[in-house]
């Protein structure tokens, strides 16, 4: 059993609002996370019981009634029930009256007619942090934007990285003894969201069609996005292929990264980065084993980057700081794999290298961001596969990746 670092924010959502909705990837977690919140007299409803999915959809209003302090999992599976939440909520505004998980973002669904704004309080949950696997309290944001990154010992480099890297997060993926089995498992991960989550969340024309287009993003996952070239591969417009994207955000398999700019910076490119929010699912959809990066480290980077990245979103969804992730790339090639602005204005950027040096010309990207914000820039880092963390200047420093979780 994982400790979970948003535990404590669904147990203080719970004290003050009527209706927490935990969403993520299935199979992050999310199901063990709100029964052990069930022994407050909770009420637990799977929807994923055929029976009660049947009651709840041929009868909305009759399934909530009578309902008090219940846990609904799965509420995608029937969001009609979202208006007849809301219906209860609004004669019976008490805090913590439902608590509800959903593998797909419900909140974006067509068939939700209202939002439950005001009334609902929506937390992020994805597969499992490094920091929760090893049991630790990271304090990598705070020591980010504070300027005070500190320093690792026995940090995890080379093959070690490597294995970390391509381990994901997904508990019961984790608790595979060897990698084949591990890999067993992503395929057959993969195989059912694209079938059973999709099909209920939308009519998919090409659905024996979405493995191929998947594995296509995987191979540019941590890149620009190109929807008229995702399309073109599988014989579909652009439309359509920025409508597959967006469906397989709303199911947590990916998410595009928008680009940060300022109106002091004219000629910076203004597309979205596209991620996979996995990287043990990113190397199984594109077939790396442990071996092929060991003999080929070209492949690690961008499996790096989608791993770093997941990481910091992980450490968002639970910091008490208000932040939003950006990418930045100017028509220079001056880039920062993930900026991060806080709610006042101030600007943290971090590059990802795969390599185990880290050289001046790293910082390029951070260089030019930090002159766009003037003030508003808190501090630059490049995470890298080695152990010191060295300063390269005011407000810019190299550190080992395992900062990410000591």
């Amino acid at each position: 059993m994982y400790d979970r670092i948003v535990t404590q924010r669904v147990e203080d959502a719970l004290s003050d609002t009527p209706v927490v909705l935990v969403i993520g990837p299935r199979r992050a977690g999310k199901t063990t996370l709100v029964r052990q919140m069930g022994d407050a007299g909770r009420t637990y409803i799977t929807l994923d019981d055929h029976t009660a999915l049947a009651a709840a959809t041929s009868d909305p209003v009759g399934f909530i009634r009578g309902l008090d302090l219940a846990i609904i999992d799965e509420i995608q599976r029937a969001p009609e029930l979202m208006l007849a939440i809301k219906k209860t909520v609004d004669e019976d505004y008490r805090a913590g009256r439902f608590l509800l998980t959903g593998s797909a973002n419900v909140l974006t669904l067509p068939k939700v007619a209202d939002s439950l704004a005001g009334r609902i309080e929506t937390i992020h949950m994805l597969p499992l942090a490094r920091a929760e696997i090893d049991g630790t309290t990271p304090t990598f944001l705070d020591d980010l934007f504070s300027g005070k990154l500190g320093a690792v010992k026995n940090a995890r480099v080379g093959d070690e990285l490597v294995e970390t890297v391509m381990l994901g997060g997904f508990p019961e993926a984790i608790l595979r003894t060897s990698e084949r089995r591990r890999q067993d498992w992503a395929r057959a991960y993969l195989t059912s969201v694209l079938t059973r989550d999709l099909r209920d969340i939308a009519d998919i024309e090409k659905l024996t069609e979405l493995p191929k287009f998947v594995r296509l993003l995987a191979e540019h996952s941590g890149q620009l996005v190109n929807y008229s070239q995702f399309g073109a591969a599988i014989g579909v417009s652009h439309k359509t292929s920025q409508r597959y994207i967006a469906l397989l955000e709303q199911i947590f398999l990916v998410t595009t990264l928008q680009p940060w700019f300022t109106n002091t910076l004219k000629r910076i490119v203004k597309t979205p980065k596209l991620h996979f929010l996995d990287s043990g699912l990113l190397a199984s959809a594109r077939g790396l084993t442990i071996d092929r990066l060991r003999a080929d480290r070209s492949a690690f980077g961008p499996l790096l980057e989608t791993f770093v990245f997941s990481e910091v979103l992980k450490l968002m969804a639970a910091s008490d700081l208000r932040l939003t992730p950006y990418h930045f790339r100017d028509q220079q090639m001056r880039e920062v794999d993930i900026v991060l602005e806080r709610d006042d204005g101030m600007i943290a950027g971090i590059e990802i290298k795969a390599s185990g040096t880290v050289k001046a010309s790293d910082f390029g990207g951070l260089k030019t961001l930090a002159a766009s914000c003037g003030e508003s820039f808190a501090h630059g880092v490049v995470l890298y596969d080695g152990q010191e963390r060295i300063s390269f200047g005011d407000k810019l420093t190299a550190a080992p990746l395992s900062l990410l979780w000591k």
